[in-house]
């Protein structure tokens, strides 16, 4: 009796252990490559980007002091990263794009306004094509994206 519990007991254990290993390793892979795009773009102070967060394997983070916006995008298809400098912004808006038959949102871009050009910036935010759960995802890309954006527009 006492070693079959204690084989059952032993195989529990590894039936959750195994899965909070790759977690973990996972974390820590993301963070690495979080913490090289930060270094990427301010390299000698990465750690000034007061404000991180991720969803739906985005990630945005801010150094409000400096006034510096990173959005990054760890899509399987296409991974990148976007740096916007808000000292030479004067604005900041969503800019969703809907299916003209439904309410189907299709796309969510960042729109950035140049200070001395008036030049727009676009930075692809949320791409129905790349969405694997499709409008699900759209509704907490485009919640998140919301809330963002009232934290760049608090520091522009």
């Amino acid at each position: 009796m006492d070693t079959s519990v204690t084989i059952i007991g032993i195989v529990i254990a590894i039936i959750v252990a195994i899965p909070i290993y790759f977690s973990a390793r996972s974390s820590a892979a993301n963070r690495s490559k979080i913490l090289n795009i930060k270094k990427k773009f301010n390299p000698e102070n990465p750690e000034n980007f007061d404000l991180t967060e991720s969803q739906s394997n985005k990630t945005l983070t801010i150094d409000q002091k400096n006034r510096k916006f990173i959005l990054m995008n760890f899509n399987p298809n296409k991974q990148e990263s976007t740096f916007v400098d808000l000292k030479t912004v004067s604005s900041c808006k969503l800019i969703p794009t809907t299916d003209g038959n439904s309410d189907t949102i299709l796309k969510i871009d960042f729109e950035f306004q140049e200070k001395e050009t008036s030049k727009k910036i676009t930075i692809p935010f949320y791409d129905f094509d790349d969405d694997r759960i499709k409008q699900i995802s759209a509704y907490q890309d485009h919640q998140f994206a919301k809330q963002w954006l009232k934290i760049i527009q608090d520091s522009i």
